[in-house]
């Protein structure tokens, strides 16, 4: 996913934050990992790297975010990408901080 930072109407670029998947795949554009692989091989190459999951930019690490899944080997980029894409979701979905976050952690929908 990705949000656009708050602005301060002088800058009109559009510069966004990348989160989750987006964030991720730019990294693994930077790494050395080829597919197929399996999960040993992942945490290897980027089990350390941090991935923002949320727009406030927090983090949890690539291999964080392997132990949450059941997969063992993924065929290509995109399958190890949409495999972890519900581990991303869920972190934002129950780590939500601050004030905000905790109000809306109480409402339903």
């Amino acid at each position: 996913m990705r949000a656009r930072p708050p602005t301060d109407g002088i800058d009109d670029e559009s510069d966004s934050i990348a989160f989750g998947i987006a964030a991720l795949d730019a990294r693994l554009d930077r790494a050395e990992l080829t597919f197929p692989a399996d999960v040993s091989t992942v945490r290897e190459t980027v089990g350390d790297v941090p991935v923002p999951y949320d727009a406030s930019g927090s983090t949890m690490t690539v291999g964080e975010a392997l132990d949450e899944l059941s997969e063992t080997r993924f065929e290509t980029e995109q399958a190890f990408l949409n495999a972890l894409h519900p581990v991303f979701e869920d972190a934002r979905e129950n780590n939500r901080v601050g004030i905000v976050g905790r109000l809306r952690s109480f409402v339903p929908f």
